[in-house]
C-alpha cells in the first residue's frame, strides 16, 4: 500500500493525528512546533530533555504518550543534531528516522513538522519536496514475490503522512518523484525469472498508455538486425528470452529539442562465456537498475508534468552462455558501423549501450545521458555512495553535479582525457571492449565516448549506487532523484 502525502496548516498542539513529529536538537532547543508543544504541556519536553530521557543526538528517537494539552495520542522526537552542522544529510536522515520509527505499528497518521526547520541553501518548497520523497524511501515495502502467508503484505503502519507547509506544487512535485523511485525500485527488486526483457517492455508499455502526452514503441531482433545493432544483439544471444529495446516518449515541449536517457537493462547477467564465480552472480538481477532508474525518471518527469520533451530509450537483454552465445575473440559489427573486439563476455553493458547510444543520435537530443551499473571499477574507486560521472561537457557535467548536490544523490566526476583511449586499441577491429586491469571505470567510459562523438553526452556509472549489498539488500531507486532534479532545472 502506498504512502498517501497531504499538508496540513493547523496548529499542531489542536491537530486531530495519531502521532506529531518534531526535532530536538543537541543543545537542547527545540524546533518551534515542539516549543509549541513545550508550552501546550507545561514544559514536558524541556523536562524529559534535562532529565535524559529525550536526546538530541542525530539518529536518536523517542516516542511520548498522551502529552498534557496536546490533541494527538502521541509526539515522536527526533534528535536533529548540533543547530550549527543542520543541513541537508541532516534533514534527509531525520526524515528518514521518523518514517522507519513509524513504518510499522499502531500510527497510522502523522503530522510531520520537520519541514519547518531552516536548511541552509534550500527553501521550503525543497524541504517540502524531499521530506515526501525521503519518507516514501524509508516506508517501502517490497511484496510482489511474498507467499500467501507474506506477513509484510497487510501488517499496520504509516499510512498517511502530513507534511507541515502550504505548497501544493511542491508536495505534488515530491510524489511524482517519490512514485518514480518506487517504479525504480520495484523493477530492480523483482527476481530476474520475472523481471525479463518483455516484461520490463510491458511495464513500459502499460504506463504509456496511460497517458495522452506519453507513447512506448518497443523493437524486437528482426527490427534490431535491420537497423545493424550487432552488438547489442551479440549479448542476447545466449539467452531463450530475446532483447527488446524499449523506447520511451514524453512529449510536452512544444518543438523543443528532447533530453534522452540512456539506461542499461541486462535483465540477469552471469557474464556470458566469461562465467562469474560465486559471490556476486546472485546480485546480477540488478544490472538492469540503469534501465530501471531511466524508466523511473520518465515516470517522475511525466507525473510532475514538466515542460519538456522526454526520450528514454532501454536495451533490455539477457547475458546467458549457451550454444549460441558470443564468445571472447568474436568481432562484431555495431550499428554505428564500427567493429568491436570482444576481450571479455562479461563487458557487456557497453556493448548493449554503445548500438543505443547510435539509435539515441536521431532524435537530436538537447542532452545525452547514459546510466549503467557498468563496472566494479567504480564501485572500486567510489563505493556506495557516490555514482561515477564522465563527460567531455564541463556544463553537462556540472548540471548533473549541481542537481545531485541539491537532493544529495551525489556523482563524482572522473576524467575522460583522450590518453585512456590507447588502452581500447585491437589488431582486430576498431576498438576492443576491455581496457586492461586499470581505471575500469574511466575506460568504459572511453568505449561509449566513441559512439557519442558529436552529442552533448555524459556518462554515470551506478554499479555501487543502485543497490545494497547482502542477500537482505535492496535497490535504491539512484540516481532517479538526481535525474529528476536535473529535469526539474532544464525545466525552470
Amino acid at each position: 500500500m502506498a504512502l498517501e502525502f497531504t499538508l496540513n496548516r493547523d496548529a499542531p498542539a489542536a491537530a486531530h493525528t495519531d502521532c506529531i513529529v518534531v526535532g530536538a536538537f543537541a543543545d537542547h532547543s527545540l524546533t518551534p512546533t515542539a516549543q509549541a508543544l513545550d508550552d501546550a504541556s507545561g514544559g514536558r519536553l524541556r523536562a524529559l530533555l534535562e532529565r535524559g530521557d529525550l536526546s538530541g543526538k542525530t539518529g536518536k528517537t523517542a516516542l511520548l504518550h498522551d502529552l498534557a494539552g496536546v490533541a494527538a495520542p502521541r509526539v515522536l522526537v527526533v534528535g536533529l543534531g548540533e543547530a550549527g552542522k543542520f543541513g541537508v544529510p541532516q534533514y534527509l536522515k531525520a526524515v528518514g528516522d521518523a518514517a522507519r520509527a513509524l513504518k510499522s505499528g499502531p500510527v497510522a497518521t502523522a503530522l510531520f513538522t520537520l519541514s519547518e526547520v531552516p536548511v541552509a541553501g534550500r527553501d521550503a518548497a525543497w524541504a517540502i519536496r524531499q521530506a515526501v520523497i525521503t519518507a516514501d524511501h524509508a516506508c517501502y515495502r517490497y511484496t510482489a514475490t511474498l507467499g500467501a502467508n507474506g506477513k509484510k503484505k497487510d501488517e499496520p503502519g504509516l499510512r498517511t503522512f502530513a507534511v507541515l507547509g502550504s505548497d501544493p506544487v511542491a508536495l505534488a512535485q515530491g510524489q511524482a518523484i517519490a512514485a518514480g523511485v518506487q517504479f525504480s525500485r520495484e523493477l530492480g527488486n523483482l527476481p530476474p525469472n520475472i523481471c525479463n526483457p518483455a516484461y520490463l517492455a510491458q511495464q513500459a508499455q502499460e504506463f504509456a498508455g496511460r497517458f495522452a502526452t506519453t507513447s512506448c514503441e518497443v523493437l524486437d531482433v528482426a527490427q534490431m538486425t535491420e537497423l545493424g545493432m550487432g552488438s547489442l544483439l551479440a549479448v542476447g544471444r545466449g539467452s531463450a528470452n530475446p532483447p527488446k529495446l524499449i523506447v520511451l516518449k514524453y512529449s510536452n515541449g512544444g518543438d523543443a529539442k528532447p533530453f534522452v536517457l540512456v539506461g542499461k537493462g541486462i535483465t540477469f547477467d552471469t557474464g556470458g562465456i566469461n562465467l562469474k564465480t560465486q559471490g556476486g552472480i546472485e546480485e546480477m538481477k540488478y544490472d538492469m537498475c540503469g534501465g530501471a532508474t531511466v524508466m523511473g525518471t520518465f515516470v517522475s518527469a511525466v507525473g510532475m508534468q514538466l515542460p519538456i520533451n522526454l526520450v528514454v530509450i532501454v536495451p533490455a537483454v539477457e547475458n546467458m552462455p549457451d550454444a549460441d552465445a558470443y564468445r571472447p575473440s568474436d568481432v562484431l559489427t555495431s550499428m554505428s558501423g564500427k567493429t568491436i573486439e570482444v576481450g571479455n563476455t562479461d563487458a557487456e553493458g557497453r556493448l548493449i549501450l554503445c548500438d543505443s547510444l547510435t539509435y539515441a543520435q536521431r532524435f537530436e537530443p538537447a542532452a545525452l545521458v547514459d546510466v549503467a551499473t557498468l563496472t566494479g571499477a567504480c564501485m572500486v574507486a567510489l563505493g556506495k555512495y557516490a555514482s561515477g560521472l564522465m563527460s567531455k561537457h564541463d556544463d553537462l557535467a556540472a548540471e548533473l553535479l549541481d542537481a545531485g548536490e541539491n537532493v544529495f544523490d551525489r556523482a563524482w566526476r572522473l576524467p575522460l582525457w583522450d590518453e585512456y583511449q590507447t588502452l581500447l586499441e585491437s589488431s582486430f577491429a576498431d576498438v576492443y571492449n576491455i581496457g586492461g586491469r586499470w581505471a575500469g571505470a574511466i575506460t568504459a567510459g572511453c568505449f561509449l565516448a566513441r559512439f557519442a562523438e558529436g552529442q552533448r553526452w555524459a556518462h554515470l556509472d551506478i554499479a555501487g549506487s543502485a543497490s545494497d549489498e547482502g542477500k537482505r539488500g535492496m535497490a535504491t531507486g539512484r540516481p532517479v532523484g538526481l535525474l529528476s532534479q536535473w529535469l526539474l532545472d532544464r525545466a525552470a
